[in-house]
């Protein structure tokens, strides 16, 4: 048995097999061939491998997120099949006489650069269409035509870390549990364990080969240990520890369809953060009271190129729908920083946290703004949906926000398309300048939501995603808690609504501060939901006060 120690970051037990994650980081050697035809025979065979691949995805994608959405699988499919792509590799490999696989990633290269330089947008942004399937060629051709998680059974899985891309991509019924050697308590991975309820662990120095790839191995979130072949005696402790997990979950189902109300009769919403449609599930299953926050995000982030109105749409609407009638609260874009897509083609900076992302983005393009701004409020005539802007610092953002909203509904009736005419809006509040502005910004909108995460590193100018810098990371630094109150204080002031839905809205040990608060949501992971709402209904509100 070795015993690897790292941080935990969700609590819990898992048991199963190690699966290390494939980066798919392949590096293409030209290498002189003898048998060209041969080397001919081996494209063909990987570009027919390539075909079934998106034709497995585009089926799993229809099923997962509708058909609007899976229909760039459908594309790539053709483009692994044209004319001029099969002929330039074709050419490459007989004239110069070299393997397949750097015909490919040289003609995959050429391609790209030829349709980033064309005038038309849509061709622009075939570009990152192109290298998508040629890396996808390429590795097969290298014997590593799966992706990601290569199993059939839930797995371990073990990795450097995790980009939020790759993790939007996973199969999570396969995931036990997540262990990465870097990463930090507010990374996405770790979000990410959140989401699902599953143990995990990071900065845990466990090595990424085959030799760790299969065995057998116990994640205890708990103590932040990995045991990788754990000895009879282990086993049977954590397989005890498991069973205890369980059996604690079990009565917790016993509060399911209970009220989140306090013993002195506070009443407070818990609802759900989610980050695609695989997360309704949770959802449900976790007896939420809606979803307090959509990362809309994902849907970017899983794509190889900007989501069209119609894709964005048909994933808001069966949210809203499956939801019937609970309250959806979708977040405008907010990539940038540590969540890039290629395509956008943002600019490299010194400092990404604080630079072009967010709302900052949507404002400086419009056009994708308004693309998902149309998508969000034609889903609002299925359920009740919410839209929230992320990182904003001023009244003027505001303004010009509702400027641009204005415009998108006078489209929609134009056309007479449907939608909620009195769709709630509301900000995140997550730097200290809108703190600061609470009770302006609060006269322009219709409610607060407070993300924690940014909140802390913008107020105590630590990066979050600096795991050297966790010691010094207090989420519950007095003056978090002290901005918090003043948000809540603000809000009400004007009749409106506040919430949480950063990391520290799970934080069990706060519970009873947000409710002596006075807090009108918490919105947290799905497998937080009956765990806080425990608490909730465990709490006389006048008596905590009274203590403190």
């Amino acid at each position: 048995m070795i015993v690897y120690e790292g941080k935990a970051v969700f609590e819990g037990i898992a048991i199963g097999k190690l699966s290390v994650y494939k980066k798919n980081e392949e590096t293409v050697k030209r290498e002189k061939v003898e048998d060209v035809e041969a080397e001919i025979a081996r494209y063909t065979s990987a570009r027919e491998e390539a075909v079934a691949q998106l034709q497995a995805l585009y089926e799993k994608a229809v099923k997962e997120v509708g058909e609007a959405s899976a229909e760039i699988f459908e594309a790539h499919q053709m483009m692994v099949d044209d004319d001029d792509f099969v002929e330039s590799v074709e050419s490459i490999i007989r004239t110069q006489e070299v393997n397949a696989e750097y015909a490919v990633a040289e003609t995959g290269d050429n391609f790209k650069k030829m349709f980033e330089e064309m005038e038309d947008e849509y061709f622009r942004g075939r570009a990152a269409d192109i290298k998508d399937i040629s890396e996808r060629i390429v590795r097969i051709l290298q014997g590593n035509g799966g992706e990601g998680i290569d199993s059939e059974e839930p797995v371990i899985v073990v990795a450097d870390d995790l980009a939020p891309s790759e993790t939007v991509q996973m199969d999570k019924d396969k995931i036990l549990s997540f262990v990465t050697v870097h990463g930090s308590a507010n990374s996405h991975t770790s979000i990410l364990a959140k989401t699902m309820n599953i143990p995990a662990v990071i900065t845990c120095p466990i090595p990424l080969t085959d030799e760790v790839d299969g065995k057998e191995a116990v994640v205890d979130g708990f103590e932040g240990k990995v045991y990788v072949e754990p000895t009879p005696e282990v086993l049977a402790e954590k397989q005890k520890l498991l069973q205890t997990e369980l059996e604690k979950k079990a009565l917790l189902e016993e509060l399911k369809g209970k009220e989140n109300v306090t013993l002195d009769g506070q009443k407070i919403n818990l609802y759900a953060n989610i980050g695609n449609t695989k997360d309704l599930g949770l959802v449900v299953k976790n007896d939420a009271g809606g979803i307090g926050l959509f990362r809309s995000e994902f849907i970017y982030l899983g794509s190889s190129d900007y989501p069209t109105e119609d894709e964005q749409f048909a994933i808001y609407k069966q949210v809203a729908e499956t939801l019937a009638g609970k309250k959806v609260i979708i977040r405008t874009l907010d990539i940038g920083a540590d969540k890039q897509a290629d395509y956008f083609q943002l600019p490299a900076e010194e400092n990404p946290a604080m630079g072009l992302r967010a709302i900052r983005i949507c404002l400086t393009r419009p056009e994708v703004f308004k693309t998902q701004l149309r998508a969000i409020l034609r889903a609002s005539a299925f359920g009740k949906v919410s839209i929230m802007f992320p990182m904003i610092i001023s009244v003027d953002e505001v303004k010009e926000i509702q400027g641009i909203l204005a415009e998108v509904k006078a489209e929609l009736d134009d056309e007479g398309i449907a939608y909620d005419k009195n769709i709630e809006t509301g900000i995140m509040i997550e730097t200290p300048a809108s703190v600061i502005m609470a009770e302006e910004l609060a006269k322009e909108v219709d409610f607060f939501s407070i993300g924690t995460n940014d909140l802390t590193q913008y107020t105590l100018a630590i990066d979050r995603q600096n795991q050297s810098l966790d010691k010094f990371y207090d989420s519950h630094h007095p003056a978090i808690l002290k901005m918090l109150k003043m948000v809540v204080d603000a809000a009400h002031k004007y009749g409106k609504w506040a919430g949480i839905c950063g990391e520290l809205g799970a934080d069990l040990s706060l519970t009873k501060e947000f409710l002596a608060m006075g807090f009108d949501e918490l919105s947290v992971s799905p497998g937080r939901i009956l765990p806080i709402r425990k608490i909730v209904r465990e709490t006389d509100v006048s008596a905590y006060k009274a203590g403190k």
